[in-house]
Parts: C-alpha cells; sequence; structure tokens
C-alpha cells in the first residue's frame, strides 16, 4: 500500500506544471492589485510576500460608492493546456468566498470564474478548467465554460457583497 502511494504522488508531481510558486525570493513585479477604485470604490487590497515567503494578498472591502471587490492579477507567458486541465492552488484563506479567474488573452474584457470557500487552514483547491464559466463586470455571459488552448492570465477577487476585512495566502499555482 506504502508502494501504491509513493507511485500516485511521484505520478502527480511529474504530471503538474508549475505556473509561480512564491519564496522569499520570488520576483512579484507580475502581480498587480485591481480595485473597485477603477469605477469609484474605496477598497484597498495589497499584495506582497509576507515573512515566510507566502503571496499574501490582504485588505479591506468597502461598499462606499458602490464599491465592493479587490483583486490580484498575474499577467503571464502564455501556457498551453489540455481540455482536461485543472488548476490546483495551495493556499491559506480567512473563512471567506474568493474567486479564481482566468483569461485565455489579457486583452479579453470577460474573465472565466470559479467562486471557492475557503476554511481558515492550508488546503489545496483543484478547479477543472472547463467548470469556469465567463462573466464580465459581475454577470454571467451566454457562451461556453472555458474551452480555450491556453491562459495569459490568472486572478484571485474578493467581493461578496460586503464590508470585510481580508487576507488570502498562496504558496503554488500549478497546471495538471
Amino acid at each position: 500500500m506504502k508502494l501504491l502511494a509513493t507511485i500516485l504522488t511521484l505520478f502527480t508531481i511529474m504530471s503538474t506544471t508549475p505556473i509561480f510558486t512564491f519564496s522569499k525570493n520570488a520576483n512579484i513585479s507580475n502581480w498587480r492589485i485591481v480595485d473597485d477604485i477603477v469605477m469609484g470604490g474605496k477598497s484597498n487590497g495589497t499584495f506582497s510576500l509576507n515573512n515566510d515567503g507566502y503571496g499574501e494578498f490582504s485588505g479591506k472591502i468597502s461598499l462606499e460608492n458602490n464599491g465592493g471587490f479587490s483583486s490580484v492579477r498575474y499577467n503571464m507567458k502564455t501556457i498551453a493546456i489540455k481540455a482536461t486541465s485543472k488548476i490546483i492552488v495551495k493556499l491559506k484563506g480567512d473563512g471567506k468566498t474568493y474567486q479564481l479567474r482566468i483569461k485565455a488573452n489579457t486583452n479579453d474584457r470577460h474573465s472565466y470564474i470559479k467562486p471557492f470557500t475557503t476554511t481558515g487552514e492550508w488546503q489545496t483547491i483543484s478547479i477543472d478548467l472547463n467548470a469556469m464559466y465567463p462573466t464580465f463586470r459581475g454577470k454571467t455571459l451566454d457562451i461556453p465554460n472555458f474551452d480555450k488552448p491556453s491562459i495569459e492570465e490568472l486572478a484571485f477577487l474578493i467581493g461578496n457583497k460586503k464590508e470585510e476585512h481580508f487576507k488570502l495566502l498562496i504558496e503554488s499555482i500549478s497546471l495538471q
């Protein structure tokens, strides 16, 4: 039984492509905050490497001036994917719900999203890309779920329609 578990672990590691792994020396210059201030809101998110080397997305959501969201976006080199691909994220949240968002092309106006709820403990989130649905400015679009051959942008967003502080630690993001 131990041999089988070891083989399965090795297979999982070998079939995973890293997208971003955080460490104390990671270059996070391609990560940027986009808050509701782009539309007059007053939410305030930050993104940095914490003392342990994890990506830390934190801040405060404000509903003032019709605001209510904060996001951190990662523009990356184009990553080719398969129809059955999954994004695997190792993270520690604060018990709140977030969205994982992707774009096939950074110039697309819409994103493909999948909400997930954190537990307050370290967890591994696995999201099937073909389960991610298209949205634009909070509205679901009448086009198919994600079915593109590549990804160029990845983001995390919080927007739970309430004023709240938030904190999401990210260890790694990979494609499986």
